[in-house]
């Protein structure tokens, strides 16, 4: 098993050489449609926040500069840790054309902007999937071995189809359906600019080049440059005000936004949440079809939840 451990955050530069590489169509993926994913897990002691790179990520994003992190953020920080795992060790799939499908992040309590926390990324749950196979990186952040937020990742690696898990293609895709919401929700219409994948790749360090300009998303078959789907997300959370202190949000991620667009926040009032049954559901639609970008939910955590994190 590999465990690494890092006295901060690794810059993107170090491995740059390999991340590109990994990025560029050239060769064969002849690693793809392995059955195990590498036993490693990278750790970063004693993270402190830049408070210079929190403050810009808070403004493209939308969140308010209220002394706490935005429940995004750690998300975005540990994608460096990933980038590194998928490079350095015996990752079965080429980078290039990996799909973030789905994102979970789970915070038990307020994280102040100038605490010091542990930080550590591992690979699980490698599975088949009708396109291929899906697999997570688990993300956890502690404080004095109390675990204050967990975030999961999921990733599609495309390839031949399983054949324990045939597709039918007599039956309908699901059609998600706009909701409805009071005056109480949010709706609204916004411009998403042509920029926005540069500049979130300065904030993010994502500079995935599907990202960042028509020219180079089209040399990996799209039209146009893409949002990144983790900025689509906290954009919403940042637009929906404030959140519970303890809360989970799950979100899908449906179709790639081509940059610009016109796109449409639906979300139903995070008040409403009473307890761990309850949800607020939110999305994300394109203003010219309707159709969604991304589906997600917020919940409530429960205080057993909440106890075992303190337990942990």
């Amino acid at each position: 098993m590999s465990d690494k451990h890092y006295d901060a955050l690794p810059k993107a530069h170090t491995t740059y050489a390999n991340i590109i590489k990994s990025l560029l169509p050239i060769g064969d993926n002849s690693k793809a449609g392995k059955d195990t994913l590498p036993q490693a897990t990278y750790h970063v002691d004693n993270l402190h926040i830049d408070q210079g790179n929190l403050n810009d990520y808070r403004k493209i994003c939308g969140f308010a500069d209220n002394g706490k992190i935005p429940i995004t953020y750690f998300a975005v920080l540990s994608q460096v840790l990933q980038m590194n795992m998928m490079v350095k060790e015996a990752f079965p799939f080429a980078m290039l054309g990996l799909v973030h499908v789905n994102n979970s992040v789970t915070q038990y309590r307020p994280i102040g902007e100038r605490e010091t926390v542990d930080m550590s990324v591992s690979f699980d749950n490698l599975r088949d999937h009708a396109q291929g196979q899906q697999f997570d990186f688990v993300t956890t952040i502690k404080s004095q071995e109390n675990i204050l937020w967990e975030g999961t990742s999921t990733y599609l690696a495309r390839g031949k189809k399983p054949d324990s898990n045939p597709v039918d293609k007599s039956k309908p895709r699901p059609v998600t359906v706009k909701p409805m919401v009071d005056e109480k929700g949010v709706n609204m219409v916004f411009e998403v600019p042509e920029d926005i994948g540069r500049r979130y790749a300065f904030v993010s360090g994502d500079f995935n080049l599907i990202h960042l300009h028509p020219l180079s998303a089209r040399a990996f078959g799209f039209p146009k440059a893409i949002a990144h789907g983790m900025w689509s997300k906290a954009k919403c959370l940042g637009m929906m005000g404030v959140l519970p202190d303890a809360c989970t949000i799950d979100v899908a991620f449906k179709l790639p936004i081509f940059l610009p667009s016109e796109v449409e926040l639906i979300a139903e009032p995070v008040s409403k949440l009473e307890d761990a049954d309850d949800k607020c559901v939110f999305g994300l639609y394109s203003a010219k079809n309707d159709k969604p970008h991304l589906i997600g939910a917020v919940r409530l955590v429960s205080e057993v939840d909440k106890s075992n994190s303190d337990e942990t």
